[in-house]
């Protein structure tokens, strides 16, 4: 009997952890990228130092944290030891000037509580006040009302508290500012790193480039494992036979594992893996071409979503060094960066700086200069010099309260991964992972 056949479109987290599910199942995977390079919105980027050397950078600074237990599965599975891939280091949100917090080394709840009675800069007032809040949060189960806000969640916290604890940790892990945010998967992102097992919440940052850190190692798996991964490849439109499997057609017709009979070039299972925005143009036009009410309910559903962009800004000077791997920064309408990454004490990019600014909104050479003017005021580097500014304009989906996100179930036959699919998790790797490896088991039920 012939293996299921089974085509992954989009080569992303999402979809490469997809088709290593589908592989491990049992089935024949084919996976479909339209771009030229694999790893979606987390990929490695060239680039260049203001003196001509070559440079490795990113589509945007991705972090991991301890509690992605599945993206260090698929790492390990795939080849890559993260261990030596990436640094792990304690919660830390430390300013330039030394204030901030910073957890030790401890099981929880001990690192949070120490951590929290040591951050400096933060009045007992403060202190006193999340202790409490966080408190009651544990108490009530890490629930709250489903139209709750990350603000109305922590009107008991102060401003202090606000501007250098919640709001930082909000943006970096929701990309939704505070009073926009869900405060319940806020709390879920709370529950799964601060308190869940030892190291939970430890920083995990990469070594290397995010390409390398799992989606080009997962194409060599995959391939090594009899599937095969064709970039390059841009689906139009999804066609539904009669014999109850499916058709892609690209730009110049009908594309597969071969070309022949519908058995070469059909697909008796799709995973959409793409952005959602693609996805639902895909969903869409079988709506209206197959007249499948389900479809245009979950295209528009997909379609409804808000995003917000994400700009990184990379900057260089020879001899810059932090005195950390990552700082946070103080974050103005002036000042736009949250945080900034040593490249050099990360994977040896001597001199090189990643300023991060979630949630962003504005021009880009206005956002480079706001940031360069930033690492002058607040890190004492003047000299720096722009090497490359990359904004991903809809980097998340705008993760907000009592939000409807998409179904992983399309139609019988289809289904759909990725971050934005229904789920507790925001726009992250590991929600982009976990979504992906659940698909499988999906795919086999219907």
């Amino acid at each position: 009997m012939a293996l299921q056949k089974v085509a992954v479109i989009g080569a992303g987290w999402a979809g490469m952890a997809a088709a290593i599910a589908h592989r491990q199942a049992g089935r024949q995977v084919t996976v479909f990228e339209a771009a030229r390079t694999v790893g979606g919105r987390a990929r490695a980027v060239p680039g260049a130092l203001p003196d001509g050397t070559a440079a490795t950078l990113d589509n945007g600074q991705h972090i991991l944290i301890g509690a992605y237990t599945e993206s260090l599965r698929l790492m390990r599975l795939v080849g890559v030891d993260p261990t030596t891939a990436l640094l792990r280091l304690p919660l830390t949100l430390q300013f330039p000037d030394g204030q901030g917090l910073q957890l030790p080394d401890l099981p929880p709840p001990l690192d949070a509580l120490l951590g929290i009675v040591r951050a400096k800069g933060w009045g007992w007032q403060d202190k006193v006040a999340l202790l409490r809040t966080a408190t009651a949060w544990q108490l009530r189960g890490f629930r709250c009302a489903p139209h709750t806000s990350v603000a109305d969640l922590c009107a008991p916290l102060t401003p202090r508290l606000m501007a250098e604890f919640i709001d930082p940790l909000c943006v970096s892990a929701l990309n939704t500012p505070a009073r926009e945010a869900s405060g319940q998967v806020f709390l879920r992102v709370l529950q799964d790193s601060l308190f869940s097992g030892r190291g939970g919440s430890n920083l995990l940052l990469p070594r290397t480039d995010v390409g390398a850190l799992f989606p080009e190692a997962a194409v060599r798996w995959l391939v090594q494992q009899g599937g095969q991964v064709v970039t390059g490849q841009r689906i139009q439109r999804l066609e539904p036979l009669p014999s109850g499997r499916w058709q892609l057609v690209g730009a110049v017709g009908a594309v597969g594992t071969a070309q022949g009979a519908e058995a070469a070039d059909s697909f008796d299972h799709i995973t959409l893996a793409c952005p959602s925005w693609e996805a639902a143009r895909l969903v869409d036009g079988l709506a209206s071409t197959a007249g499948l009410a389900a479809a245009a309910r979950w295209s528009a559903t997909a379609n409804a979503l808000r995003f917000e962009a994400i700009t990184t800004v990379y900057a260089h000077a020879s001899g810059a060094r932090l005195p950390l791997p990552m700082l946070a920064l103080r974050n103005t309408a002036e000042h736009p960066a949250q945080f900034v990454f040593d490249r050099g004490q990360l994977d040896g990019q001597q001199g090189l700086l990643a300023f991060v600014v979630s949630a962003s909104d504005g021009d880009r050479a206005l956002i480079e200069q706001q940031v360069l003017q930033q690492a002058a005021a607040q890190l004492g580097l003047p000299g720096l010099r722009p090497v490359q500014t990359v904004v991903e304009k809809r980097a998340t989906f705008a993760c907000t309260p009592g939000l409807q996100r998409p179904a992983m179930q399309v139609l019988p036959g289809l289904t759909a991964c990725g971050d934005y699919v229904d789920g507790p998790y925001p726009a992250t790797l590991e929600g982009a992972v976990l979504s992906g490896t659940a698909v499988a088991a999906r795919a086999a039920a219907g």
